[in-house]
């Protein structure tokens, strides 16, 4: 029966939360990311750097059918296990790490037919609705970043103010990765709550 909320999103669920933000703002009372910068920035960053683009490469390799879900699945899901925890891009504090039981929960649910498919679709369907007719996002918005992000530029979290016309906080976490809310929950929680709570009537910070 709510027709409101507060949309939280990481990652490529961040890419979607900006969307419905952007899409749909009557329905989004504040907007918090997780390293994932403004869709406009991501497309236009990714063209002028090279760097980001190696790093996004993956998005072209989902554009193709069934190979991307059977690679995934080679050597007992090796790539799927490497992503959370290896040095270059698992979860950055080691006190954090997930767990062998952590590992088996995430295979159990991706080894389910069909599991995987959904996640790359996302991919394979992102750039159906760039570039955006609609850049503007109009609620007050909280982007957080850890810096030793893997796979996304630290500069695209600045330049994503542009697009926010309303209160718009960045915080730069130095010693997260790119599993910021695994890193340092007990910060990103307060950081979403302080957010949560206070009345937004200051446009920037």
């Amino acid at each position: 029966g709510y027709n409101k909320c507060v949309l939280i999103g990481h990652d490529w669920g961040g890419m979607i939360a900006w969307l419905v933000a952007i899409c749909y703002p009557e329905m989004v009372t504040k907007l918090i990311v997780v390293n994932f910068p403004h869709p406009s920035v991501f497309t236009e960053y990714i063209l002028r750097h090279p760097s980001q683009l190696i790093k996004s490469g993956y998005y072209f390799f989902f554009q193709m059918p069934w190979f991307p879900e059977f690679m995934f699945t080679v050597n007992d899901f090796k790539i799927l296990k490497n992503l959370f925890t290896s040095q270059a891009t698992g979860i950055g504090k080691k006190g954090c790490r997930l767990t062998a039981e952590d590992i088996e929960s995430y295979l159990y649910v991706f080894s389910q037919p069909g599991a995987l498919t959904g996640p790359i679709n996302h991919y394979r369907n992102i750039f159906s609705c760039l570039p955006l007719q609609h850049h503007e996002v109009i609620m007050p918005t909280l982007l957080l970043w850890g810096e030793r992000d893997a796979f996304m530029e630290v500069e695209m979290a600045e330049i994503t103010r542009i697009y926010v016309k309303n209160h718009f906080r960045l915080t730069i976490l130095s010693e997260a990765s790119h599993w910021l809310q695994q890193d340092q929950p007990d910060i990103v929680n307060k950081l979403i709550w302080t957010f949560l709570k206070e009345e937004t009537t200051r446009k920037r910070e």
